[in-house]
């Protein structure tokens, strides 16, 4: 007697993307969105790979106070010695080029912080499997509503939004059981010799430096699947 079941389809082939990123760049959440529009393009193509994506620590400024009083033109222009009003001019770009993106970046309303501890809820989040949709509502609440992304309050609000339970994230911040991961992150980021963000590994192979175009994006997951499936 002959065994009719149908021959199991084969695993799809796995490409994964390590981004390292901070809370507080603009051009991260740039990048997340060409990285997103260079997703859905493949996935009209009909992608042959499971993409799977997971958020790595990395601070640009880490001097950073928790409460700076001032605006992102006083910081910036300290923190980068340039004219307020080069900043100025700096940060209308970057709203225009957001905007492209469909990100509406409010940068009178942000609130300049240390992201250290927003950092340590996107583990919390990883380790829940939410890491994603953590990353992105941290990103909405900087640059787009100005929420104090530095106070654990705040974070926990944000957290309980996305689904996570909101005593377990106060109690994950407050005793900094994620501190070491983030650490880890940021030496990786240093041994990789990665100096800016967002900085994209695909397959531990090759990496894409910058909000590159989704072009760009779509061509490396390509090459990675193909290479991940032994073609």
């Amino acid at each position: 007697m002959t065994d009719s079941s149908p021959t199991p389809s084969p695993a799809p082939a796995v490409v994964r993307v390590d981004i390292w990123s901070d809370v507080a760049c603009p051009w991260c959440y740039v990048g997340k969105r060409r990285l997103e529009t260079a997703l859905d393009r493949l996935a009209e193509r009909g992608f042959p790979a499971r993409v799977e994506i997971e958020y790595h620590s990395f601070e640009l400024a880490p001097d950073t106070p928790v409460d700076f009083e001032g605006t992102e033109v006083d910081f910036l222009a300290g923190h980068k010695g340039m004219p307020p009003a080069q900043v100025e001019q700096m940060l209308a770009q970057m709203t225009q080029l957001a905007a492209a993106e469909g990100l509406a970046y409010d940068f009178d309303a942000l609130r300049h912080t240390k992201t250290l501890t927003a950092h340590e809820l996107l583990h919390h989040a990883k380790a829940h499997g939410r890491q994603v949709e953590m990353k992105e509502r941290l990103l909405k609440a900087y640059f787009e509503e100005g929420r104090h992304v530095g106070r654990v309050d705040v974070l926990a609000d944000l957290a309980a939004e996305v689904g996570l339970d909101r005593g377990e994230v106060v109690a994950a911040l407050e005793d900094h059981r994620y501190a070491d991961d983030v650490q880890e992150d940021i030496e990786q980021a240093r041994a990789y010799g990665i100096n800016g963000v967002p900085f994209f590994v695909v397959d531990g192979r090759y990496g894409v430096s910058g909000a590159q175009d989704p072009a760009v994006f779509v061509q490396v997951l390509e090459e990675a699947a193909r290479e991940a499936a032994g073609v």
